[in-house]
């Protein structure tokens, strides 16, 4: 299994809702991996659903039999900016009614800005090249990204802290000390401590990296 980290800079703000406060939509500093996976080209899911159900089970399961894994994203350099939107219709009315969709018609965004920088890794057992640029979020913002670091990884055991935000649906082992993310569609976990089965590598400047073992994409039943 190899590693390959990579570094992911905004162009064009980003933005995508964590967490609702009345009028106040806001983005977070972490990107969740099945964002980052469809990002990345390598899940697709159809242009038009009209029960607007996600199928990530069907659309991110099959990156399994493949040995390829995305991680979630952590903000190394994250500013934010705060924009006032309104998505009127002919009456311009004020209220904003139900929808089928989880879209506001107004309020303020607070979006992550333009030059923010985030780190996330990709786990394959082939080759794999990634694009240099993504687009994200609901602005479909723009990326760029660049290859840090490509290493070997190799089986350790013991108790270790997770070198990057990760999945907790998508890897065994027990956690014993961890911050917790709360985001959609799943939460996440941060400065893990697990004791368990790893991946191992050792990065150019000498520093350990590590990463639960087995980590593949899991979804609740």
């Amino acid at each position: 299994m190899r590693l390959t980290l990579c570094r992911l800079t905004f162009h064009e703000n980003l933005f995508y809702m964590t967490r609702e406060a009345g009028r106040l939509y806001e983005t977070g500093r972490y990107l969740h991996n099945y964002a980052l996976t469809y990002a990345l080209g390598l899940a697709t899911a159809a242009y038009y659903q009209a029960d607007h159900v996600p199928a990530y089970k069907a659309e991110l399961g099959a990156l399994n039999a493949q040995g390829i894994y995305v991680t979630p994203a952590r903000g190394l350099n994250v500013r934010y900016q705060l924009v006032t939107f309104k998505f009127a219709d002919n009456a311009y009315r004020v209220k904003m009614e139900q929808t089928r969709r989880n879209l506001p018609s107004f309020g303020r965004a607070k979006e992550v800005a333009v030059g923010s920088v985030f780190e996330f890794a990709v786990l394959h057992a082939a080759d794999f090249r990634p694009p240099r640029w993504i687009r994200m979020g609901l602005w479909r913002s723009k990326g760029h990204l660049e290859v840090i670091e490509q290493a070997e990884l190799k089986p350790a055991k013991g108790e270790y802290m997770a070198s990057l935000p990760l999945n907790p649906l998508d890897f065994g082992g027990r956690l014993k000390i961890y911050d917790v993310i709360s985001m959609p569609p799943s939460s996440l976990v941060d400065h893990a401590i697990i004791e368990g089965d790893w991946l191992r590598a050792t990065l150019s400047n000498g520093e350990a990296f590590y990463l639960p073992a087995g980590m593949r994409y899991t979804f609740p039943k």
